[in-house]
């Protein structure tokens, strides 16, 4: 009876968390289907670590669980990797392009491939997108064309972009990284007004939840 707990609790711990809407994976699956559909969730800087749900003295609680659990759906495999703590942006990116490279590899098609990103992880994403180089792949950026990119000119993006912000955030609109990318096939921006800042995006807001999830679902479902 004892080595049965033991193998049911070692099953649980590798598999993916299994939710209502879908399939959440904390590290990269082990079986990859060629037909399916992968999107990677990268959180903001505050959740890198070993807390999930850390508290800003601001903008309140990052409900990282949450999140994961209102992004997954039925129709695409969800990766969220929990950063740890003082992760290299750029070593962080470059994880993220080997993964979605060895997708491509085992035949996932780029249109069934999304990263999202929010703040320190839309940075990582959009990292991830002048790496990758592919305009046929999605990226969606929340929050996320901060100071990092005014400190790096040379940085673009390539690909579908979405681009969703908060009026009341300093963080704004991701135009003039859209002005100086060549290789964006496409481009679509959202702005919000919750008046909760930074702060929109620590929670599952619907105002945010269901578009991301509408367009990662539009695209991968779309004929091109």
């Amino acid at each position: 009876m004892r080595l049965l707990f033991i193998l049911l609790s070692l099953s649980l711990l590798f598999a993916p968390i299994l939710s209502i809407a879908g399939n959440v994976y904390e590290h990269f699956p082990q079986t990859i289907d060629a037909d399916g559909k992968y999107v990677f969730y990268s959180h903001g800087l505050i959740v890198e670590g070993t807390n999930p749900t850390p508290i800003h003295s601001r903008w309140g609680t990052y409900e990282f669980p949450q999140i994961k659990e209102a992004l997954s759906d039925k129709q695409y495999n969800l990766i969220a990797y929990h950063r740890p703590k003082d992760t290299n942006p750029k070593l962080f990116a470059n994880k993220l392009v080997k993964d979605v490279r060895y997708l491509l590899k085992k035949g996932v098609k780029p249109k069934n491939i999304t990263l999202v990103g929010f703040s320190r992880g839309g940075a990582i994403t959009i990292l991830a997108s002048d790496l990758l180089a592919n305009q046929n792949i999605n990226f969606v950026i929340l929050a996320g064309c901060g100071r990092y990119l005014a400190k790096n000119p040379g940085l673009v993006l390539v690909g579908n972009i979405y681009s969703i912000y908060e009026t009341s955030d300093s963080v704004g609109s991701c135009q003039f990284l859209i002005d100086r990318s060549k290789s964006v096939s496409n481009f679509i921006e959202l702005s919000l007004s919750t008046g909760k800042e930074h702060g929109a995006f620590y929670t599952p807001l619907s105002e945010w939840i269901t578009p991301v999830k509408s367009w990662v679902t539009s695209n991968s479902n779309s004929q091109n």
